[in-house]
This record gives structure tokens, sequence and C-alpha cells, in this order.
């Protein structure tokens, strides 16, 4: 009778112990990474890889038999291969990068900034291209895409000279980010990729009105960036046709076409997985339009789930940047949640012709290879500023917090 409350008791101390390798006081790397990290943004990001998986081995069949030709022809799966090769690379890189101490990050984003530029720069030089355009720059066994990588670092350098402005309003640093943004958009429109540069653009314009630009500046520069887009359509060919494309229906509208065929034929509920057959018809499936591809096998309602998911990132990173006191972080993750929000919305809307072809990826979902590693670089960027915020703590929401730096 004795050896009972005994054995409990034993038994009773065995399971903290077992437990504490991840328990709260763990300090550990891992262990602070995990209780501080926010587990709702790492759940809604788990979830995109996920139906990107999914997505990409729908459209595989299709792209691969597109590019298949004569003795040369490519597993139905090849893509699918191909992003669980860059899944198995970016989930550790974006890992790793959550982990980065805010200072680190801030030097590293700078630097990444710095070098990125200089590629853009080399690019019409050493760089190679595909569709028109030379965005790529070529090595032995990698080619990359400097914007995409240009895109996260650029916003977070900017949320660190944008901040400083906070204590020295004298300091020139809104000059200097947007004399950068300058020199990176005469780059990429001479790719010519308008796309990101409206994206780069945009994005640069929701954080300087959060910094505290002043409207006449901001209707500046809404006015500047009107005319540039008029000045692309008429001095660029590439440009211009799709304007016509989307607006007209002037020339060939085969993408615009086929990528509608597909939500036709899928309907609200879709084909099937693997029973789609617009998709064979249709370019970029695996890229560019494989919300296409969602729409057609998944259905209408998958594709207004998804983009549940994006918009549900994106509010949750606001909801955290808006509590948080510290100037750089509030700019930096309010940044990235908007390039997250407005690059998934462009691609969505291109799919649905809502807006002219950008060459554009869906983040998370799309097989890419430097474009799919620089959103994990930018999902981790996210998480990393996002952890330790005293929203996750408990502390009563200020909605307007954020705003206390302008």
């Amino acid at each position: 009778m004795a050896t009972r409350p005994q054995t409990r008791t034993t038994s009773a101390t065995a399971r903290p112990r077992s437990a504490s390798a991840l328990s709260r006081g763990d300090r550990s790397s891992f262990g602070r990474w995990f209780w501080t990290i926010d587990k709702t943004l790492l759940i809604l990001i788990f979830a995109l890889i996920a139906i990107g998986i999914v997505a990409v081995a729908a459209a595989s069949p299709a792209a691969a038999r597109k590019l298949s030709g004569g003795n040369y022809r490519l597993d139905d799966l090849h893509f699918l291969y191909r992003q669980l090769g860059w899944v198995a690379l970016g989930l550790p890189l974006m890992v790793a990068t959550s982990m980065l101490d805010v200072r680190l990050l801030k030097r590293l984003a700078v630097l990444g900034t710095g070098v990125m530029l200089i590629c853009l720069m080399l690019v019409p030089f050493i760089g190679g291209g595909s569709n028109g355009a030379t965005r790529w720059i070529e090595l032995p066994f990698f080619r990359f895409q400097p914007s995409e990588f240009f895109k996260p670092c650029f916003i977070v350098a900017t949320a660190w000279l944008l901040s400083l402005r906070v204590s020295d309003r004298s300091l020139p640093t809104l000059q200097i980010s947007a004399g950068i943004m300058g020199v990176a958009l005469v780059c990429l429109i001479a790719q010519p990729d308008v796309g990101q540069s409206a994206l780069i653009a945009a994005v640069w314009l929701v954080q300087a009105m959060l910094a505290g630009l002043s409207l006449q500046l901001v209707g500046t520069a809404v006015v500047l960036g009107a005319a540039g887009l008029v000045a692309a359509y008429f001095s660029l060919d590439h440009f211009a046709s799709r304007i016509d494309k989307w607006i007209f229906g002037v020339g060939d509208t085969f993408q615009i076409d086929k990528a509608l065929d597909c939500f036709r034929a899928g309907g609200w509920l879709g084909t099937g997985p693997g029973e789609g057959r617009m998709k064979f018809r249709l370019p970029e499936a695996q890229t560019d339009y494989i919300f296409s591809v969602i729409g057609e096998e998944f259905g209408l309602i998958a594709c207004f789930m998804l983009a549940g998911l994006f918009m549900g990132l994106v509010v949750r990173a606001l909801l955290v940047a808006m509590d948080e006191d510290d100037p750089f972080v509030f700019l930096a993750t309010a940044g990235l949640a908007t390039q997250f929000g407005f690059q998934a919305a462009i691609n969505m809307m291109v799919n649905l012709a809502l807006l002219p072809s950008k060459g554009m990826t869906l983040p998370f979902i799309s097989h890419g290879g430097s474009s799919y590693l620089a959103t994990c670089i930018g999902a981790g960027l996210l998480l990393a500023l996002t952890r330790n915020n005293p929203f996750l703590k408990g502390r009563p929401w200020a909605v307007a917090g954020g705003l206390r730096m302008a």
C-alpha cells in the first residue's frame, strides 16, 4: 500500500523532465525561437507553403509537357520534384532568418540592398533573359533574379532609414531612400520589368506615409508614378502591348483567354485534382498562372480560401506591428506585410484579367528558384521582426500605437 503513492510521485515528476526540452525555461537557440515566434504567422506561412506544393503538383504535368519536344521529354512531375527541392532549401533559410537579432538583421538588410543594387546594374551587361526580358544573372549552377532579393532587403533598409527621422527630422534619410529606389527603378525598367518597379514603389510609398510623409508629397509621388506609367506605355513596346491586350483586346490575348477558360471550367468546386484539361493550354502554368490552375482543379471556393490566407497573413502582421513601440520594427513589419499582400493581389488580378500581365509570381505558391528563396527570406524577416512583441505578451491592443512615431 505504501508503494503506490511513491510510484505516482515518481511518474509525476518524470513528466516535466521529459517535457523540459521544450519548456519556457529552455534557453537554447531553438527554445528561445519557439517561445518567442508568432505562432499564428508561422502557421499561415506553413499553410501557404503546403498549398504551393499541391498547386505545383497540379500544374507540373501541363508545364512539363509544354517544354517537352522531340526526343526530349520531361517527367510529368518534374516541376513538383524541383519545388520540393526549393522548399527543402527555403524552409531552413526562413527559420535561420527568423532567428536573427534585430541589430544584425538591419546590417544584413543594408548590405543586401547594396549588393543587389549592384547586381541590378550589372544585369544588362552579364544577365540572361527569356520572354523578351533580361532579368537574371547566370551562375555556373544557378541563376538568380536580383530584383527578387532586392525587395525584402530594401524594405527593411528603408524602414531603418525612415525610423532615424523620428529622433532627428533634419536627417535626409527620406531622400536617400528615395534615391536608392530611383536607381533600382531605372535598372528594372531597363530590363524591362514594370511590374516589379510598381510594386517596389508602392511599398516604399506606404512606408513613407506611415513615417509621416505629408499628403502634398504623397500626391506628388502618385502623380509622378502615373506619369512614369504613361511614359513607359509610349516608350516600351513590351509594356504597351500588354496594356493594349488588357484594355482594348488588341493583339494576342491567348494568355488572358486561357486563364479565364480555366476558371470557367473549374466553376465553384473545381474539376478535381489531376482532372483539369484547360491547364494544358495555359502558358507558364507553374509560375505566373498557377492561380488559374488552382481555379480549374479546386474551384473558386478554394481560390477565395487562398486569398483569405494571404489576407490573414497581412492582417496578423499589421496587428502585431500596430502594437510595436520601435519605429523601425513597425515600418519594416508593415512594409513586408504590404509587399506580400500587394504581390499576391497583383498575381491573382492578372489571372482574372483585372490587371495586365506582369510576370509576377504568387508568393509561396508559384514554382520558382530565386523568387521562392527570396520569398522565404522575406517571411523569415517578418517572423524575426514580430518576435518578442508586447502584443504576444498579453498587453492591451494599441490600435494607433505604431503611428505615434509619425
